[in-house]
């Protein structure tokens, strides 16, 4: 074995301490240079934007529902389009001055730096209901055909029947609406639990025909699928007048029938849903009292029950599901209450239904990413 001399060693030592921290930030440039920042920024920014997105929209429709019960002016203002930019950098600079002959500490020395840079850009585009769109989502009553298609789906139809018709071949539904309300015709609940029953069944199916470049809706009732089905298709008949031999029904929408063989829906448009919701707001008493609000239809023992429940106190709830400040006073949901949040999930497919007719779509989001 050779003795180096202390010189020697120490710039051995040195030598192999700077090589060693050279190759270590080499190494890690290198690896982030293979690091793409997209495929790392989708599970991420996906999952937040699409949180904030729902979360706003909840919040926006619970506080016009609100405004609808004080007869305050609804603004409905839409999220179209998020577009938002990464760029990631980095900058690594080694140099050193050596002096071999030399043994000072202070005189063999050498630098080692790094650097980088990260920006996100987002850029969210906003729109207003105004014009012929406000038209088309909020005063055009709800597509009859998409009814049954979401029933044909596996959404419960007495549900959706009673949440979004007015009336069902002439016998009318309910109406909690502040300045409007309407007591329920005797049958319309044996309607909708006969529907009910027949879908539970697997009675019930959903038909979409193209005639003469129209597309047509048709229901159908199978028979003898058990005892109960066929009950409830008899009773549904009778109660609304179907001839007993009419199996097939073609949906359309109006008040009544002009067939035999039609179903005819007169459906709510969001406008009016949004009113039946509003019902269902517990206005302070305070509010009440001054004329602020307008006060909720008396319920009954035989009413149905409400679309939605909004509470409303002077502090803001510790658990909601959705919750609005307003007029001094928190209103929000309950997350415990599954009647009321369902209520919300079909709010949201409505409110796109109104509008085209076809399961609502989000929002565009594009991330390009450097």
């Amino acid at each position: 074995m050779t003795d180096l001399a202390p010189g020697a060693a120490l710039r051995s030592i040195r030598g192999a301490t700077l090589g060693r921290a050279a190759l270590l930030l080499a190494t890690t440039l290198a690896l982030m240079g293979c690091q793409a920042v997209g495929p790392l920024s989708v599970p991420r920014d996906r999952m937040d934007y699409a949180d904030a997105i729902g979360q706003s929209w909840k919040q926006q429709m619970l506080l016009n529902i609100v405004k609808l019960r004080y007869l305050d002016t609804p603004v409905y203002l839409d999220i179209s389009s998020v577009v938002t930019s990464y760029s990631l950098g980095g900058e690594v600079t080694l140099g050193g001055t050596f002096y071999p002959t030399r043994t000072n500490n202070n005189e063999t020395n050498g630098t080692l730096g790094a650097s980088g840079s990260y920006s996100e850009t987002p850029t969210i585009t906003y729109s207003v209901l105004t014009g012929e769109k406000l038209v088309d989502s909020l005063l055009r009553p709800l597509p009859p055909e998409t009814i049954f298609a979401m029933i044909n789906a596996g959404h419960p139809a007495d549900f959706l029947l009673r949440a979004s018709t007015r009336a069902i071949d002439g016998i009318y539904n309910g109406s909690d609406a502040p300045l409007s309300p309407r007591a329920e015709d005797a049958r319309f609940a044996e309607v909708t639990k006969d529907f009910r029953n027949i879908e539970l069944a697997g009675a019930l199916d959903v038909r979409f025909e193209k005639h003469d470049d129209e597309e047509q809706t048709y229901i159908a009732f199978r028979p003898h699928v058990n005892a109960h089905a066929d009950r409830a298709v008899e009773d549904l008949k009778e109660v609304l007048g179907i001839p007993a031999t009419v199996d097939v029904l073609q949906v359309v929408a109006g008040l009544v029938p002009r067939k035999p063989d039609q179903l005819a829906l007169l459906t709510r448009p969001m406008q009016r849903l949004l009113s039946e919701m509003a019902a269902g707001v517990d206005v302070p008493a305070a509010d009440l009292q001054a004329g602020r609000a307008t006060p909720a239809p008396p319920r009954g023992a035989d009413t149905a029950p409400e679309l939605v429940h909004i509470r409303s106190g002077p502090e803001r709830p510790a658990d909601a599901f959705a919750a609005v400040h307003y007029r001094g006073y928190w209103f929000w949901v309950d997350d415990s209450d599954l009647d009321s949040k369902r209520m919300f999930m079909f709010l949201m497919m409505f409110s796109s239904l109104s509008e085209s007719g076809k399961v609502p779509q989000a929002p565009i989001l594009t991330i390009p990413a450097r």
